[in-house]
């Protein structure tokens, strides 16, 4: 029964009972051997004698073994070799050359040369072999292999020119190959190549012309990659990428015009691309894009007209772009976003009347932005929008009445408007609003009236309001309103005797209310 076995698993094992030991039983059928983190006395004993010709699977993640056992050679179907982090593996038997009587130690600082005769060979994975310098040619016919990974290959400087015969090849995973100074032209004849990570490869200063002949790429990752300074024309060639990671491309000074070819390109992320000053036009042509990342980017100052083209933009992302001064007129043109992230936008001093136009905005964020004045009356034709943040807009004096037409608002936050004084009356028109944070609003001196019309209303947070002097009778309609905070209203003096018709009201925090004489008897 036990000779049927298949499948074994001796993980984080330190020592093999005795019935596995020097051979005394032979696996015949196994297939799948796990040998993660087992000590090296476990490997040798349990490998030692055993027949693993029909072996597809073999993984010896973080075993801290110095060489690979003989009995390996004979491994010819094996599809999934794994030895990550194998930190101090120096020697390995040249397991891939099935057929020899003998046994050859190559120094992991180079692969096996004859890593080719693994025909059945599915996937290669060696992230965190630190001492690997290079691949050998041979690499290059393993015609089967669909996944390559040598993420964290520290000193890996370059690739064999015949990494462009794997033909199969679909996943390539480079990250964290700091030392990988550039790729072989070779590299686009990956036709079947899918992922691309190249994630932190640091030292990467350019891509070759090549990589635009890679028809099937969908995922192409540069981030961190801090030496890149431009992409290649040929990358607007990418017919099939669907996401492309720029992410902290420090270098980076402007993008090609090619890249509005891109059409299937759904996710363009730039974050802290903080050396880019401007976009193409052609930006504008990417008519499947999604999501747009120019987080960080503190050097636009800009953004092209054509932006308003981008008509299935559902996420656009400006956060701590603090040298952009405008939006261009054409951003209302934007039928399908729904998120607008402005926050720490520190030069931004108005938002463009055609903002109004974005019937499907659901979320505007503009944390910080502290230049902006004013917000435009056409924010009121936002139909669609729950969220609107302004904390820590100190030069905003006041809301337009139009907010009070903002029909689907849950959550408006006001919070550090130092220089706001007064709500408008309009606001008691929004019926959906959960959340109304008016904290740190220090100039503040009054709540309208119309205040007592939030049926909706949930918490109201008005902590440090220190001008605050009094609540208006009406506060006692909050029929909803579970969370009441006054704490720091200095200047309150006394709590209307409405109060107490706060059926639902869970807590109220008056700490230090320092000129409140008495509560309502109604608090009762």
């Amino acid at each position: 029964m036990v000779k049927n076995l298949e499948g074994i698993s001796f993980k984080e094992c330190e020592v093999l009972p005795s019935f596995f030991q020097n051979g005394s039983k032979e696996f015949h059928n196994l297939r799948l051997l796990d040998l993660t983190k087992a000590s090296p006395n476990t490997v040798k004993n349990f490998i030692q004698g055993q027949d693993l010709s029909k072996l597809r699977w073999l993984c010896l993640q973080e075993c801290m073994i110095k060489k690979l056992p003989n009995s390996l050679l004979n491994c010819c179907h094996l599809q999934v070799l794994d030895l990550t982090k194998c930190h101090r593996l120096q020697f390995v038997f040249d397991i891939f050359s099935h057929g020899l009587n003998r046994s050859i130690s190559i120094d992991m600082k180079k692969s096996s040369t004859s890593i080719g005769n693994l025909n059945a060979l599915l996937e290669l994975n060696l992230s965190g072999c630190l001492n690997l310098q290079e691949l050998p040619t041979s690499i290059g016919q393993l015609k089967a292999l669909q996944e390559l990974n040598m993420s964290k290959c520290s000193i890996l400087q370059e690739l064999p020119t015949s990494i462009g015969q794997l033909n199969a090849l679909q996943n390539l995973h480079l990250k964290n190959c700091w030392s990988l100074r550039k790729l072989p032209t070779s590299i686009g004849q990956l036709s079947a190549l899918q992922i691309l990570n190249l994630k932190s490869c640091s030292s990467l200063r350019e891509l070759p012309t090549s990589i635009g002949q890679l028809s099937a790429l969908q995922i192409f990752n540069l981030n961190h990659c801090s030496s890149l300074r431009e992409l290649p024309t040929s990358i607007g060639q990418l017919s099939a990428l669907q996401i492309f990671n720029l992410n902290h491309c420090s270098s980076l000074r402007e993008l090609p015009t090619s890249i509005g070819q891109l059409s299937a390109l759904q996710i363009l992320n730039l974050n802290s691309c903080s050396s880019l000053r401007e976009l193409p036009t052609s930006i504008g042509q990417l008519s499947a894009l999604q999501i747009f990342n120019l987080n960080h980017c503190s050097s636009l100052r800009e953004l092209p007209t054509s932006i308003g083209q981008l008509s299935a933009l559902q996420n656009f992302d400006l956060n701590n772009c603090s040298s952009l001064q405008k939006l261009p007129t054409s951003i209302g043109q934007l039928n399908a976003l729904e998120d607008l992230d402005l926050n720490h936008c520190s030069s931004l001093r108005e938002l463009p009347t055609s903002i109004g136009q974005l019937s499907a905005f659901q979320s505007l964020h503009l944390w910080a932005c502290s230049s902006l004045q004013e917000l435009p009356t056409s924010i009121g034709q936002l139909s669609a929008l729950q969220s609107l943040h302004l904390w820590k807009c100190p030069s905003l004096r006041k809301l337009p009445t139009s907010i009070g037409q903002l029909s689907a608002l849950q959550n408006l936050h006001l919070n550090t408007c130092w220089k706001l004084r007064k709500l408008p009356t309009s606001i008691g028109q929004l019926n959906a609003l959960q959340n109304l944070d008016l904290k740190y609003c220090s100039n503040l001196q009054e709540l309208p009236t119309s205040i007592g019309q939030l049926s909706a209303l949930e918490n109201l947070d008005l902590k440090y309001c220190s001008n605050l002097q009094e609540l208006p009778t009406s506060i006692g309609q909050l029929s909803a309103l579970q969370n009441l905070d006054l704490k720091y209203c200095l200047s309150l003096q006394e709590l209307p005797t409405s109060i107490g018709q706060l059926s639902a009201l869970q807590n109220l925090d008056l700490n230090n209310c320092s000129s409140l004489r008495e509560l309502p008897t109604s608090i009762g």
